[in-house]
């Protein structure tokens, strides 16, 4: 069963039989919005870009997206860059999977984003969303949704970070203005 997230809504990453989760795969979809025109309603294409950022002690140490597909630890892995979308509200466009198991102990957070590397802002987008998966039963445990829109071209979306001897995600949900993860850094800070 599937949670959806409200911002700054957390939930752990255990089992429900108290096992906890090995690996969880992180998904961004999106659409295009259709808008009015001299010629009707037409859609352009929307670059959206997935990316995870790793921290540790408040300190980005590595960086997973389309130019760097895995950490240098191999835990977290980009699956490729999709440049249009168009899966809405069905499957993944992007995805980052991370093996939770072989994150390196002193990796305390992973901030995932995502921005409009074309520029368009998300008010040209719909069906929007972020998921979390548990990437052993392709059970979706968690969404948060983008809705409303805005003028700015980045989110902040969630983050997955060690709690006691597991692990929990809390969506953030952080509106921002950036084209590249780099961009994004600032905001992430204070959510750290």
């Amino acid at each position: 069963m599937s949670v959806n997230l409200s911002k700054g809504q957390g939930i752990s990453l255990q089992k429900s039989d108290g096992g906890s989760l090995t690996a969880v795969r992180m998904g961004l979809g999106w659409r295009s919005a259709p808008r009015r025109g001299l010629f009707g309603r037409r859609t352009s294409e929307i670059d959206l870009d997935a990316s995870a950022v790793l921290f540790a002690d408040k300190k980005p140490i590595d960086v997973v997206f389309f130019q760097h597909l895995v950490s240098d630890d191999g835990a977290v892995r980009h699956t490729g860059d999709n440049l249009v979308g168009g899966a809405g509200q069905g499957g993944d466009d992007e995805a980052i999977l991370v093996d939770l198991a072989r994150v390196p102990v002193h990796i305390d957070q992973i901030v995932f984003t995502v921005n409009s590397f074309t520029g368009q802002t998300f008010a040209e987008v719909q069906d929007a969303f972020c998921r979390l998966v548990d990437e052993t039963t392709g059970q979706e445990l968690a969404r948060y949704t983008l809705t409303g829109g805005g003028n700015y071209t980045a989110q902040v979306m969630s983050k997955v970070h060690r709690a006691g001897n597991g692990w929990q995600m809390t969506a953030i949900g952080e509106p921002s203005v950036g084209r590249t993860f780099q961009d994004l850094v600032p905001a992430i800070l204070p959510h750290l």
